[in-house]
């Protein structure tokens, strides 16, 4: 195992040189893969409809092509996962990652072509593990096993072919060369399961036994999964289970809720965390500096980017610009067009640019997730902050949490109200609110007018909920599973009241 960790990590180092040339030149690099889509799209029926042989610059592609979002592109989409092929794409596509984002009812299908599985996704992934190792040349983490917390997928039969419908980390996990097998865990069978709670169970019992020295997956699933293999072992420190863990490769939700949990059952200062930024849709970025939480754009992986200004009504631009026309510190909703048939694509996020040379960021919360009922632009990140900063000063450690308004009523002033679930939670929850309350303050001065003598919005109402209401209650919508996450701000109280109703029938 010593000699395949040497051999592999060499290999991962020779991509490095690939990463800094379109970090070096960036716009070229987003000018060809623009080039590269629209000449493979032009004979599909959205490039005929839109004459993609006739456009030859992305002001002609801005003109004639119009925004999408799911809704709009989902006719289409149907089509593909009817049977139908060269709609989108020019390629066959027979694999569709099911997404809900948040915990909505309504699920997504997202087309993924074998283009975006091998030049996206699967280059992400060895990408991760190049930078790791450039970053850290004396890694052993190919002498062990790769922890994937994976979803489940099922299969559908059209005009006898087989169609696939499922989480994306099942995708890639069913598609993995069959070398791959022999460096990940667990075995398929129990990675592929889809009843969760059995699959929690099954996994840890799995990989406890294993010599686990990198995990990748969304950090509230993975620390449930952590918890559950030290109940069943007796150990009190992943550490104890897991010696030579060297990395928690992270997406899908922030970190810093979860942070604080995490040290709290792996004491090994020899454990790195890197975040990733990647969707169903694609994946976008990846943290390349230690102890920096910004992350690199990833600008060759077959996606071309676009970008909408994020008003301060929390509406989106119509005006879109390049990547050569952003600004550092802006709030921005990413568009993309992809290798998978998406074309100018808005996928719901929102990020902030921290730097040009080269182009890193830093995901701020999603175009739908704020609130915003007062003129207070309340953000996640805004949110995330505060309770970090909060949990700083209290000694409290945060496990989940959502805010809603609470909108005026009888002569009262509006607030925000917060439902949050402590690991620890702090001996004082006035004092807590009020360091909240003054670290939102501190960080968006729309909500510091709001509360400015309590003129508009009180103090804010934060109410302890029992361990396990934010899993008990997704498990009560049927949302358990990596793909599925406690939506932290909402501009309205459908999800706090069904909460509260949980906990309060």
């Amino acid at each position: 195992m010593a000699l395949l960790n040497s051999v592999l990590s060499w290999l991962m180092k020779k991509r490095i040189h690939q990463i800094e040339l379109f970090m070096k030149y960036p716009h070229d690099v987003q000018t060809e893969w623009f080039k590269k889509l629209i000449t493979s799209a032009r004979d599909t029926e959205w490039g005929k409809m839109y004459d993609f042989k006739s456009i030859a610059s992305y002001e002609e592609f801005k003109k004639r092509v119009p925004v999408s979002d799911y809704d709009a592109l989902k006719p289409y989409i149907d089509r593909v996962r009817a049977g139908e092929q060269n709609i989108l794409w020019n390629t066959e596509i027979k694999w569709f990652a099911k997404s809900s984002g948040t915990t909505s009812d309504k699920s997504k299908f997202i087309p993924v072509s074998n283009e975006s599985l091998e030049e996206c996704h699967f280059k992400a992934g060895k990408d991760l593990l190049s930078i790791y190792c450039n970053n850290h040349p004396d890694t052993n983490i190919f002498e062990g096993k790769g922890l994937g917390m994976g979803g489940s997928h099922t299969f559908r039969e059209v005009n006898n072919e087989l169609y696939y419908d499922g989480d994306l980390s099942a995708i890639l996990i069913q598609n993995l060369p069959f070398w791959a097998e022999f460096l990940r865990t667990p075995q398929l069978s129990i990675a592929l399961m889809d009843e969760w709670e059995s699959k929690i169970d099954q996994m840890a019992k799995a990989t406890a036994i294993e010599n686990v020295t990198n995990i990748a997956g969304v950090p509230s699933w993975t620390l449930l999964l952590m918890k559950h293999i030290l109940q069943i072992t007796g150990k009190s420190d992943i550490s104890e289970v897991w010696p030579n863990l060297e990395v928690f490769f992270h997406g899908g939700v922030s970190f810093h809720p979860y942070r604080r949990q995490f040290n709290e059952i792996i004491s090994s200062p020899n454990v790195n965390y890197m975040e990733t930024y990647n969707a169903s849709e694609g994946f976008f970025g990846i943290q390349d500096l230690s102890g920096n939480d910004s992350m690199l754009l990833m600008l060759d992986y077959g996606i071309f980017y676009e970008f909408s200004e994020v008003n301060m009504d929390g509406s989106i631009s119509s005006k879109t610009i390049t990547l050569d026309q952003v600004v550092p510190g802006i709030n921005y909703a990413v568009i993309i067009s992809t290798n998978g048939g998406l074309w100018r694509y808005l996928i719901g996020d929102t990020i902030v640019f921290t730097s040009t040379m080269p182009y890193r960021i830093r995901i701020t919360g999603r175009t739908r997730h704020f609130i915003n009922a007062f003129g207070e632009e309340l953000i996640v990140d805004n949110a995330e902050k505060a309770f970090d900063t909060a949990c700083s000063r209290c000694a409290a450690i945060v496990s989940e949490y959502t805010g809603a308004p609470v909108y005026f009523e009888q002569g009262k002033n509006g607030a925000h109200e917060w439902l949050v679930e402590f690991e620890k939670a702090p001996e004082n929850l006035e004092y807590f609110t009020e360091i909240f309350d003054n670290a939102l303050k501190a960080l968006n001065s729309d909500y510091e007018a709001k509360r400015y003598h309590n003129m508009i919005l009180n103090l804010p109402i934060i109410t302890e909920v029992p361990q396990g209401t934010f899993y008990n209650w997704l498990k009560l919508k049927g949302k358990l599973g990596g793909q599925n996450k406690v939506p932290r701000l909402s501009n309205n109280r459908q999800y706090i009241d069904e909460i509260k109703q949980l906990l309060n029938p």
